[in-house]
Formats: structure tokens, sequence, C-alpha cells
């Protein structure tokens, strides 16, 4: 069984950083990719970005310049800094990780950027 389990998140006002975190356990012979999506109310899922096995990274446009995906494959763990948070980013924010082929899915986490 896989486990997909997210920290971080929270409260803050615009212009602040959070991180999250997002570690997986089980049976995770060979993590490709891992990445990170947001869902604002009454809005579509959208990627926020996403790193390779190799370290290949990639970013919406939106994030580009203020978040930064990164990751420990010693600790099968993916982060999200989040810098120069704006309203426009409150949102769920969820990890995914696809092992060989299968995706799965974090439990997601609450952002809020008060104005």
């Amino acid at each position: 069984q896989v486990q997909v389990v997210e920290s971080g998140g929270g409260l803050v006002q615009a212009g602040g950083s959070l991180r999250h975190s997002c570690a997986v356990s089980g049976s995770t012979s060979v993590i490709n990719s891992m990445g990170w999506y947001r869902q604002a109310p009454g809005k579509q899922r959208e990627l926020v970005a996403s790193i390779s096995s190799r370290g290949f990274t990639n970013y919406a446009d939106s994030m580009k310049g203020r978040f930064t995906i990164s990751r420990d494959n010693a600790k099968n763990t993916v982060y999200l800094q989040m810098n120069s948070l704006k309203p426009e980013d409150t949102a769920v924010y969820y990890c995914k990780v696809t092992i060989i082929r299968y995706d799965y899915w974090g439990q997601g986490t609450q952002v809020t950027v008060s104005s």
C-alpha cells in the first residue's frame, strides 16, 4: 500500500511564504514524477509544479519565480516552497506521485492567503 501524506499549508497574509511537504511510504519501488496541484472553490484542479525523478521541473506560468519544487529521493519526499503569496493562491493543494504508471494523491491541505 502506498501512502501519500502532506503537511504544511495554513493561513498567511499576502506577500508571505509557506512550505508544503509530501512524504511517500509503502510500496515505493520506483517513484517517477512528483508534483503539486491545487483546486480553488468552483475551479478545476490545476498543475502547480512537477519534478521528475532526475530533477527536471515544470511550473505553471503563474507560479514561476514565486514557487519552488524540490525533492529528496532518499526520503521519498517532495517539497513546495511558496513565496510572494497572493489571495488568488488560496486553494486546496494536493500532492501527486507517480509510481511506475500509477498516480497516488495526498489528502490535500488548505492554503488561505488574506489580503
